[in-house]
């Protein structure tokens, strides 16, 4: 019997942000035949994610557009979802283990009364031919890794609620229109009428990061420690950082020394991240900021200490001083990229 496959979409600033689109992989691969992947988005403003969503496979792609809904409010979030939930009856719902997924995903799942999995970052359908599929997240501060899977005939196997690390599955890619299976998607424009009693309302969001690059979903961070020493330190990284198109980030000893805003800190208690390409400036490694980037696909760390921890995971090490190494980088990155 065909389903839904509900993806909820995010963007930020006019922009689809990535994870949605690793997210619409996931449904593709989860799938079964017959299913309709549909897209969910929630905002204001928001008709333009119809046209922004419409090559990537999905069946139809509902807008909730409504001024409550500018800014991200759980309450608000999580009304607007219901009648679509009741509507759709989905096997499924993906979101990304973002900062808004981390917290929507177990409201969403308490109301299905269904079974969630957190953090994925790989999915693979087992060879006993029972068409069982198997997702893998990090545990233990991403020092092991567990394979789970939602078991038939259970009340938690169906629906399912599961969220995505960003930058570990490939974006779902375009479908040509040309193509003979290429859905036409249908854009439903659903109406919200928050509820009048509505514990919190979102006036305004502050963002404190000046960074241009999102710091979650960036494919090249740069990131400083204790050793850029001061929030002048800062300014090398930076420097680095706008060559190489990266976000910058920092360790917790850095930003508990002031030295830049929490909103850059990596680690066990700070944001997660996967980014291809992760400098580490000043930064010693201990196990709660290795927590939140060891999974990065290159790791190049610059250290005076040649015995400091984060050696042991980096991929490429420069022992030396971050203040020398730094510049002499940006200057040969800007040769070798023009």
């Amino acid at each position: 019997m065909s389903k839904a496959i509900l993806v909820i979409a995010e963007q930020r600033g006019g922009a689809l942000r990535q994870v949605t689109l690793e997210a619409l992989h996931a449904a593709q691969r989860i799938k079964n035949e017959g299913d309709a992947v549909c897209v969910a988005a929630l905002g204001q403003h928001i008709g333009w994610l119809g046209e922004a969503l419409a090559p990537y496979g999905c069946q139809s792609i509902q807008l909730v557009d409504h001024a409550e809904l500018e800014h991200y409010n759980p309450e608000a979030y999580f009304t607007a979802l219901k009648p679509l939930l009741q509507e759709l009856q989905p096997r499924a719902v993906l979101l990304g283990h973002t900062a808004i997924g981390r917290d929507l995903a177990p409201m969403l799942a308490a109301h299905l009364n269904a079974g969630q999995i957190s953090d994925i970052i790989a999915i693979e359908h087992s060879d006993n031919g029972g068409g069982d599929i198997r997702f893998t997240r990090p545990i233990y501060a991403g020092k092991a890794f567990e394979t789970l899977h939602f078991t038939a005939g259970t009340a938690a196997a169906e629906p399912v609620v599961v969220t995505i690390r960003p930058n570990n599955l490939p974006p779902a890619e375009p479908v040509e229109p040309q193509q003979p299976d290429a859905p036409t998607p249908s854009v439903v424009s659903i109406d919200f009428t928050p509820a009048p009693s509505l514990r919190t309302v979102v006036k305004d969001v502050v963002r404190k990061t000046s960074g241009k690059v999102d710091l979650t979903e960036a494919k090249i961070i740069v990131s400083g420690g204790r050793g850029v020493k001061s929030a002048e330190g800062f300014q090398p990284l930076e420097q680095l950082a706008e060559v190489l198109g990266a976000a910058i980030g920092a360790s917790r000893g850095a930003c508990d020394a002031g030295y830049c805003d929490y909103a850059l800190q990596i680690g066990q208690t700070g944001k997660v991240v996967t980014p291809e390409l992760y400098i580490a400036c000043g930064i010693s490694g201990a196990i709660q900021h290795l927590a939140g980037m060891s999974q990065s696909r290159v790791i190049v760390a610059i250290n005076k200490d040649p015995d400091a921890p984060i050696f042991q995971v980096a991929d490429y090490g420069i022992v030396g001083d971050l203040f020398e190494v730094v510049p002499l980088l940006t200057e040969e990155f800007k040769k070798a990229l023009g």
